[in-house]
């Protein structure tokens, strides 16, 4: 009942200072140069705070939604999904010599075989006008002793609903980084005691980074699916500092040949 108060009360504020003000206007032409003066100043002063208001409104509604689950989908897309991790914030915003098996919430986890970790990971807002992410993950990378680095994401179970050999499951993202290194991403789909792996180099010469894995030329058991995840494989990351701006996966059915 308070807050129902509160608000036609401010309501009520709004609408008489917007008639003080329309009133103050169409008296202006008629007034005298010392209330002139003085009106000019009071307005001027009232536009200052109206324009930081704007300004910061603008700015934070141009920006990608907390939590969007928005992006591009081929036609017959049945799943799509963006990670926690580019939809929401994360409490802990960064991670200084991160360690292996470094969990990033619940779906993303970092691996590494370094004996001394010069790696740190960020979540950032992503601010761009062509951003469709709220978020983007930065990974430095400074002195690199291992022989691996990778990001592994684990897909939901709805992903695995109904997924038969006629599927492709597919996978975007956006990146950038300080100088060129190969990306590769590996799709593991575990059913009973076996791991079907397929594995696929991003095109990061393209404007649009996109790979798809096939699971008809896989040897899966369909009847006995159990979990799948994605390998993100960075190869010589050293005194590199990469961004993944974006990562989205979707699954529609194959066309028949």
């Amino acid at each position: 009942m308070g807050h129902q108060s509160n608000r036609l009360w401010h309501k009520a504020i709004q609408r008489g200072v917007a008639r003080f003000w329309a009133q103050i206007a169409r008296e202006a032409p008629e007034a005298e140069l010392a209330e002139l003066r003085r009106r000019r100043y009071q307005a001027r002063r009232l536009r200052t705070h109206l324009d930081t208001l704007i300004s910061v409104a603008d700015s934070k509604l141009a920006l990608p939604i907390i939590g969007s689950n928005t992006f591009p989908k081929p036609h017959g897309t049945d799943w799509a999904w963006r990670p926690h991790l580019w939809r929401e914030s994360f409490p802990a915003k960064g991670v200084v010599a991160a360690s292996t098996r470094e969990a990033l919430g619940s779906e993303v986890t970092l691996f590494h075989d370094c004996e001394i970790s010069e790696l740190t990971l960020r979540q950032l807002r992503n601010t761009r006008e062509k951003d469709l992410a709220p978020y983007g993950l930065r990974m430095d990378v400074f002195r690199f002793d291992g022989s691996f680095l990778s990001l592994v994401v684990d897909l939901p179970k709805d992903a695995l609903h109904n997924l038969s050999r006629h599927f492709l499951i597919r996978m975007d993202t956006i990146v950038e980084m300080e100088k060129p290194l190969e990306i590769f991403a590996r799709l593991n789909i575990k059913h009973g005691p076996n791991t079907e792996q397929i594995v696929r180099e991003l095109p990061l010469h393209e404007e649009d980074i996109m790979v798809e894995f096939d699971l008809a030329y896989s040897k899966l058991n369909e009847k006995r699916i159990e979990k799948a995840w994605i390998d993100l494989i960075f190869e010589g990351p050293e005194m590199n500092q990469v961004i993944l701006r974006d990562l989205t996966f979707s699954r529609r059915p194959r066309a028949e040949m």
